[in-house]
């Protein structure tokens, strides 16, 4: 990573020369402001046996205000140089940069530079990570359909960016740093550039910040190729397999302690998402939908190393635009009883990240993380970039052994009550949501919504026959992942689940796995081999709308999952966008502006006819629904 202290960031000359017709010259370098960060109390983790003291900080002088601390309690003429175990690491979220909004940005970074010379002065370990989508996804210049994310400018702009704070920077990439389609033709050739421009050796890092405390880093690879939704992050299986290696060579027990970093948080993380956004679009976890292979296995892979390892001792994402002020922003491997089961986090504390611009933010939030710590234990902190900078103390970690730590959250939560977009929920084992057989039933057959028509009130959860775990929430079907209960994705949509009831039932063993009935191998050793898999009798899920009598039977998905795919690959829906302008223009050229044409669009080839024709050529539109179809059997 290159490091440039001691000099104001000023625009590359190449992106001087666009923006010169947009911007007045005083946008166009990045100058700290003379705002200072207000006095709050902080509680500082100190060298010794995981002692806790409060003193005052400013954010901007927390290693000299301890020195001189230090200085008067021991009356001496110097303190003590801090030990080489020490380090401090400013974490900014998703940045968005637009070229024609700079403002943020350059009070942004007068917030962080000081936090970060304090340490450096002090000869503390200090660096910045940035959690990538380093551009804005839409077109900046005039007269240019080109979007900016991916693009080299873009990555030029973002890396002088960060190479001012003065500190050694590493970046990951996110669901947008390879969004550079017209400049590009390939992922490989994107991330080619990414990496050269941002002076990186491989798509990963590795940083040893202070003494046996690593900071690793997973960059998202894969846009043009993505199966589903170009949103997603994907960590390809040549990081996943070094990162499993790495973490393997850095036993907890020899003393390392790993932070990672990457754009989108794991499965399994316990952060809030936002199931009108992520959820829905299938994008809230690394490998969401099971990376580039499809393989789920892949998806779960991070918390089960993450349990494996407890060198592992926190996790940085951003991905979700949401500020830090709620609980489930940061999560501890362990809760007391009384809350709910054991997690099941290692010992890893997850952390979510905010944005440092007013115009990215999900929540009105402006915010980026502070990390400092030493060998026994670390804080994370907020620094606020709507009030002037002011760091907060979110969490303090102490370390009890190499395997333990107790956490504690410093501050009062924020919560967004009137927001039904912020409304969050995930089913832990044994709460008070959680549907059951009935052991007089029949061990098949359930009415999760107790006889009742869902509506927006409606909380239920269950296990399907087959291991698997749907749920209604928020007026929506939604699937979680079994092991982590993490929310995978929608099944139903709010509009079709209005007014009916939810009901499962048994659908009868296959008849081919009937002993009267069935056709098995005849082959020696592999007789009933066609039922191998069969592990109980099948169930299906209706909708009933008792006022219509009318049944709807929701389908499982060819490789038993139940969430909808629904959202296709952003770049072929852009290019699509773009032929359909192609067409009206040619209708207007062709006929005239008196009349606009009607413009559809159809694809191929599916199995069905579900979306072939779409009316609204909208990129935030899915080009195939979940409505039902009529699947009446003929007679």
């Amino acid at each position: 990573a290159r490091r440039r202290s001691g000099r104001p960031f000023a625009a590359p000359a190449r992106l001087s020369r666009m923006m010169g017709a947009l911007l007045p010259a005083s946008l166009l370098s990045f100058r700290p402001s003379p705002i200072r960060p207000r006095h709050l109390l902080h509680a500082a983790i100190r060298r010794g046996p995981a002692k806790i003291v409060e003193e005052e900080d400013l954010g901007t002088d927390f290693y000299a205000a301890r020195c001189d601390e230090e200085v008067q309690e021991n009356d001496v003429d110097e303190c003590e140089v801090p030990s080489a175990d020490e380090f401090t690491v400013a974490i900014l979220g998703d940045l968005h940069v637009d070229p024609r909004k700079l403002d943020d940005y350059a009070e942004g970074r007068s917030h962080i530079v000081p936090v970060l010379e304090d340490a450096a002065s002090r000869g503390v370990g200090a660096a910045l990570v940035s959690l990538g989508d380093l551009g804005e996804s839409k077109p900046c210049w005039e007269g240019s359909p080109e979007l900016y994310a991916g693009t080299t400018a873009c990555h030029d702009h973002a890396a002088e960016y960060l190479s001012s704070f003065g500190v050694p920077y590493e970046v990951v990439g996110g669901n947008h740093d390879l969004e550079g389609i017209d400049e590009f033709a390939t992922d490989a050739e994107n991330l080619e550039a990414f990496c050269r421009i941002h002076g990186k050796p491989a798509p990963q890092f590795v940083r040893e910040i202070a003494d046996k405390t690593v900071l690793v880093g997973l960059t998202s690879t894969i846009f043009r190729g993505a199966k589903y939704t170009s949103h997603e992050v994907t960590v390809d299986d040549e990081q996943l397999s070094w990162f499993e290696d790495f973490v393997a060579s850095k036993p907890a027990e020899e003393g390392w302690k790993l932070f990672v970093f990457t754009h989108a948080p794991p499965m399994g993380s316990g952060l809030r998402v936002l199931q009108e956004n992520h959820v829905v679009n299938g994008c809230c976890w690394l490998n969401h939908s099971g990376g580039k292979n499809g393989d789920p296995r892949t998806t779960t892979k991070f918390i089960e190393l993450v349990r494996r390892h407890r060198c592992i001792k926190a996790w940085f994402s951003g991905h979700f635009h949401l500020g830090q002020d709620y609980q489930d922003s940061i999560t501890f491997p362990t809760i007391p009883r009384e809350e709910g089961p054991y997690p099941n986090r290692g010992s890893c504390v997850f952390a979510q990240t905010s944005v440092m611009r007013a115009g990215t933010s999900r929540d009105t939030r402006q915010q980026s993380r502070l990390l400092r710590g030493n060998k026994d234990g670390f804080e994370i902190c907020t620094v606020n970039h709507a009030a002037g900078g002011t760091v907060r103390l979110d969490a303090t970690i102490t370390y009890t052994d190499s395997n333990h730590e107790v956490g504690v959250y410093a501050h009062d939560h924020a919560e967004l009550d009137h927001d039904s977009f912020m409304k969050v929920y995930s089913p832990s084992e044994g709460d008070e949501c959680y549907v059951g057989y009935d052991g007089d039933g029949d061990g098949v057959s359930i009415d999760p919504t107790d006889g009742c028509q869902v509506d927006e009130e409606t909380v239920a959860w269950w296990h399907m026959s087959d291991g698997r775990v749907l749920g209604v929430y928020d007026g929506r079907l939604i699937e979680y992942e079994p092991s982590t209960l993490a929310p995978l994705g929608l099944v139903v949509g709010y509009d079709e689940l209005q007014g009916k009831k939810v009901v499962v039932v048994g659908s009868g063993v296959p008849d081919e796995c009937v002993a009267s009935t069935a056709s098995v191998s005849q082959a020696v050793g592999m007789e009933g081999a066609d039922c191998a898999e069969f592990e109980g009798e099948e169930q299906a899920v209706l909708l009933v709308d008792e006022e219509t009598g009318g049944i709807t039977v929701v389908q499982p998905n060819e490789d038993g999952s139940y969430w909808r795919k629904i959202v296709r690959n952003k770049m072929h829906r852009m290019r699509e966008q773009r032929r359909v302008k192609a067409a009206a223009k040619w209708f207007k050229d062709k006929y005239g502006d008196d009349k606009d044409p009607e413009v559809l669009s159809s694809w191929g080839p599916y199995t069905s006819t579900v979306g072939q024709v779409y009316r609204k050529n909208d990129l935030a539109l899915p080009a195939i629904s979940t409505r039902a179809l009529d699947s009446s059997i003929p007679k």
